[in-house]
């Protein structure tokens, strides 16, 4: 039979229990109930919780710390769960559409910020020592023949002007007078295999990595295509088309055979920024074609190691664009062009300088039609521009 402390013990604890306003599961008997037992340990009334032991009450303190803890968890799941279903269904399926793109437009903006202002540039070294430039005599082709010489890479200049070549090239060695430099004429608008021959024959045995394809002709003002004549019309569609595809059609098959090298290709904002430019639609057209066969490049031979890019300028001050003051929208060929190297062997199309980088992302947030009406007023100003200059000419 139990002793009267044994019976005063069992009876006791249950009823502490019953008092405890908190659920069973969160109190902790940390002692020996033998201590109850213990003449020392008098049994506390259920009135006078504080003659409990120190760690049954840290215990029960700790258990309901957890309780309030569950409780809020609790509650703040009922508000969610009462928001949700309070709000119709199409206000929710909107705000996931709608932060789905606040966390796309966010990737694509850090994205962009790290791709102009930290992403390294390439080693272009490491594609092969020597570079083929095309149109090198002006503008663009010329800043990349600068810019290329100051990294130790050896030059292949092409031009239609004997005279102007020798002229970029001793202005090169001037600045950079350990690279080797070799001239090629080609006339792109007169006998373009013959050239593409000798180019052929100048490059047999070198290490050519980087070919830039920069010749390129355009109107000479803007025009109706009604207007355009024969010769203009020919010239664009045989230097911009035919002139790229020859040279580049020359140059490949030794990145192929050794395993590596960087195409880079001149196109223009005129076939992919604006939706159309009208006036110069031949002009546009040709760039459009440099547009997909370089893509098309890019795909073939990405994995024989070879990089094909097609770059997208707006305009820059040069002699082609009729631009002569250069300006923070409207850059030099010099800064285009050192911006245009940190690009190469990355994205298969790219704006590389990064204020033409964000008029394109403005433009491409406004109408298409806002966008050609404001193109062909721009362009018929041209238009009437050209026209009085022309007869000016004629009066003279």
């Amino acid at each position: 039979m139990s002793t009267n402390n044994e019976r005063h013990a069992v009876m006791f604890i249950p009823a502490v229990l019953e008092f405890h306003p908190y659920p069973l599961p969160y109190i902790t008997l940390s002692f020996n109930s033998a201590q109850l037992l213990q003449p020392s340990h008098p049994i506390p009334s259920h009135k006078d919780c504080t003659a409990l032991p120190s760690s049954f009450r840290i215990s029960s303190s700790i258990g309901r710390k957890k309780e309030r803890k569950e409780e809020r968890k609790m509650e703040s799941g009922h508000f969610v769960e009462h928001l949700l279903s309070s709000r119709p269904a199409w206000l929710l399926l909107l705000s996931a559409v709608g932060f789905l793109s606040f966390l796309k437009f966010s990737f694509l903006f850090l994205n962009w910020v790290f791709v102009f202002f930290l992403r390294p540039a390439k080693n272009l070294g490491k594609y092969g020592s020597w570079a083929v430039i095309t149109g090198s005599t002006d503008g663009i082709g010329k800043a990349f023949a600068f810019q290329l010489a100051r990294r130790g890479i050896d030059l292949v200049l092409v031009g239609r002007n004997p005279d102007k070549l020798r002229e970029v090239t001793s202005s090169i060695l001037a600045k950079s007078p350990k690279v080797q430099i070799k001239n090629v004429v080609i006339d792109f608008a007169g006998d373009l295999v013959s050239g593409v021959e000798r180019l052929k024959e100048e490059i047999r045995g070198l290490d050519v990595g980087i070919l830039i394809n920069n010749a390129g002709v355009s109107y000479p003002y803007a025009k109706f295509f009604h207007e355009l004549d024969e010769e203009t019309m020919r010239s664009i569609i045989k230097v911009n088309v035919e002139g790229t595809t020859r040279v580049t059609h020359a140059v490949i098959p030794g990145m192929v055979e050794r395993k590596r090298g960087a195409i880079v290709n001149i196109g223009s904002g005129a076939a992919i920024v604006i939706p159309s430019d009208p006036l110069y639609a031949v002009y546009a057209a040709s760039k459009a074609y440099i547009d997909q066969f370089s893509r098309c490049l890019h795909v073939e031979y990405k994995n024989k190691g070879i990089d094909v890019q097609c770059q997208v300028p707006l305009y820059v001050a040069t002699k082609m664009a009729s631009i002569r003051k250069s300006s923070f929208f409207v850059p030099s060929a010099d800064t285009y062009a050192r911006a245009a190297l940190k690009h190469v062997g990355y994205e298969p199309r790219c704006t590389p300088y990064w204020p033409h980088s964000a008029l394109w992302c403005l433009l491409s947030l406004l109408p298409e039609s806002a966008i050609d009406n404001w193109r062909l007023g721009f362009c018929l100003n041209i238009r009437k521009k050209g026209q009085l200059k022309d007869a000016r000419k004629k009066d003279e």
